[in-house]
């Protein structure tokens, strides 16, 4: 199939198969690999009037943390047309990716990337703002009303879709610290997250003094852009991190390991209170920074010393911010901690940029209508089965899958690039009536566990309109 075919005929009363909110990776992911599937009958609705993937930080130079094979489809297709490769090859750039020599590719260029693809699938629709789903027992069929936004964001016209599934992909947003959200939400006040980097970069260059704070890899990577920009001897900058250390990001083959669907079976299969522990002890796994940034941070200031002197940059680790304020009208002072030291201090600052990282959207508003049905865990999180679909009351025969809102109950690998093809797949799988895309009962060197549990390949359905009940468990 080509990337220019078309998604068969839909009658504007007929029920869609799948009904995919938002449209960031993942998603695009699934409906790029759903797009060859003649037999299935798929729409997916974003607010945003285009595709972008986090386009304040899309700084030069900057790359992905996963090799260019992590791209939308080809874990689980090679052969499929929404390739990274497919994509070089239609931008007449094959031979020189080729030899560029690059398994690691720029941010930007991944954008790009998917841009391309979210440009070509017909089955988006953007300008599409999801206000509430339902499910009528009457239809047997979930009801998904959505806004038509026009260019400037406003009211168009309203919609309804009857669907027999629901993929909800509506991805993370940026993450700010309580300490900091009053100036943060100031207007005027630049205290910015990493998210809205870009657009501020020029005034941050301009800033008497500059604090970065956060210890991953956004912040190395602002902390990094900044440094090589101000004038040598006068950076007058200050990095911050609650981690003890700017540590590297765990990046052996067998540590990457974590990253496989066996080590994400392996995961889902623990009780709940281990996982939860789990989570909190892995950070170096998908938090540090990439040893190349950090060597490229080490070298740029290596070099600012030739004649002896320090640059005027302080990198401190082991510190969180205890609260905030303003000095005047032109400066921050922040009241630090050291969590090691036991000791707190003030630092006295002309902008902040908060790497504080994302967390996942709250899934309570768009969920408000399926409550009744919704099974939830100890902490009221909504239960997630293996093949990611939220755990329903028996009396829904319709299924609603999550990505990249299932790290409770599937791991750190949850929003990690490379498992989003393998994800997409699996969905795919529980909707057809054939297996389309077969995946591997092993992925790893590595046994999890004593007593690994056994892979559930998700079968095919024998009908294509037949549901099966969801059971109640983990």
């Amino acid at each position: 199939m080509s990337p220019t075919s078309h998604p068969p005929h839909h009658e504007p009363d007929q029920p869609r198969d799948l009904v995919g909110i938002g449209i960031g990776p993942s998603n695009l992911s699934l409906a790029a690999l759903a797009h060859p599937l003649p037999d299935l009958d798929t729409v997916f609705y974003e607010q945003r009037p285009t595709f972008d993937w986090h386009p304040g930080l899309l700084i030069n130079g900057a790359t992905i943390q996963v090799p260019f094979l992590a791209d939308l489809v080809t874990l689980a297709d090679p052969t499929n047309p929404w390739t990274f490769l497919n994509y070089l090859k239609a931008r007449d750039r094959l031979f020189p990716f080729y030899f560029a020599e690059r398994f690691h590719i720029q941010r930007s260029e991944y954008d790009a990337y998917c841009r391309w693809v979210s440009e070509n699938l017909p089955q988006l629709h953007f300008g599409h703002q999801v206000d509430a789903i339902r499910w009528n027992p009457e239809r047997d069929l979930f009801e998904v009303d959505f806004t038509q936004l026009d260019t400037d964001g406003e009211a168009e016209a309203l919609g309804r879709t009857y669907t027999r599934n629901i993929v909800l992909g509506i991805g993370t947003e940026p993450y700010i610290p309580e300490p900091l959200k009053p100036l943060a939400e100031t207007p005027g006040v630049p205290v910015l997250h990493a998210a809205d980097y870009l657009d501020h970069r020029d005034t941050l260059l301009a800033a008497g003094h500059v604090t970065v704070i956060g210890s991953g890899q956004s912040g190395a990577e602002v902390f990094l852009d900044l440094l090589r920009n101000r004038p040598t001897g006068h950076e007058n900058l200050h990095w911050l991190g609650r981690t003890a250390a700017f540590a590297p990001m765990e990046y052996s083959r067998l540590g990457l390991e974590h990253f496989t669907p066996d080590y994400t079976r392996y995961f889902h299969a623990l009780p709940e209170s281990v996982r939860d522990r789990l989570v909190t002890t892995q950070w170096q796994l998908h938090k540090g920074i990439d040893a190349g940034t950090i060597a490229a941070i080490h070298d740029e200031l290596y070099h600012r010393t030739p004649h002896g002197g320090w640059p005027d940059a302080v990198l401190t680790p082991g510190v969180h911010v205890r609260t905030a304020g303003r000095i005047a009208t032109t400066q921050i002072e922040l009241h630090l901690e050291h969590t090691q030291q036991n000791t707190r201090s003030r630092l006295t600052t002309d902008a902040v940029v908060l790497a504080t990282g994302y967390r996942e959207r709250p899934l309570d508003r768009i969920l408000a209508g399926l409550d009744p049905y919704l099974r939830r865990d100890s902490r009221e999180r909504p239960r997630v089965d293996e093949q990611f679909r939220l755990v329903l009351d028996p009396c829904v025969t319709g299924a609603v899958y999550v990505q990249n809102a299932e790290r409770h109950t599937h791991g750190i690998g949850t929003p990690d690039l490379g498992l989003a093809a393998w994800r997409s797949a699996t969905i795919l799988n529980t909707l057809t009536p054939q297996e389309p895309y077969p995946l591997p009962t092993r992925t790893a060197f590595t046994t999890f566990g004593l007593h690994q549990p056994q892979p559930q390949v998700p079968h095919a359905r024998q009908a294509p309109r037949t549901l099966t009940p969801l059971i109640d468990g983990r």
